[in-house]
């Protein structure tokens, strides 16, 4: 009598995230603004923290060679964080600009709408 012998393996696969920078944003001494450039790979966001003061212009503008990069702009308030107005999830902002209502902190989130993307973003407060 011959015995087969029968190997089941099972493979547990866990995903690979693949994380985008998450950064301060710094302006240089004198200057009100910066510009960054850098790139985001499909699926994945880049994510720039600021403070700002009430009262203060914020200006955000993204461009990218293949017209693929966006942005959202949240606010922490009471220890949540908020979209604003023309630059939530379903804006697709290229380019933003307002007056801030409150003083803290406030995040950009960059993302492509298809592909990677190469992007410049430029932050200037007033």
């Amino acid at each position: 009598m011959r015995k087969t012998i029968i190997f089941i393996s099972i493979i547990l696969l866990t995903p690979i995230a693949f994380a985008g920078v998450t950064e301060k944003v710094r302006f240089a001494p004198g200057t009100s603004g910066t510009v960054i450039d850098g790139t985001v790979l499909r699926g994945d966001q880049d994510i720039y923290t600021l403070k700002a003061k009430s009262g203060q212009r914020m200006d955000v503008e993204i461009s990218s060679e293949e017209n693929n990069a966006v942005f959202q702009i949240y606010s922490k308030n009471d220890g949540d964080w908020e979209n604003l107005p023309g630059a939530s999830e379903d804006d697709d902002a290229t380019v933003w600009s307002d007056e801030l209502s409150s003083s803290g902190s406030y995040k950009i989130v960059v993302g492509a709408t298809r592909g990677n993307a190469s992007y410049s973003l430029t932050i200037h407060i007033k």
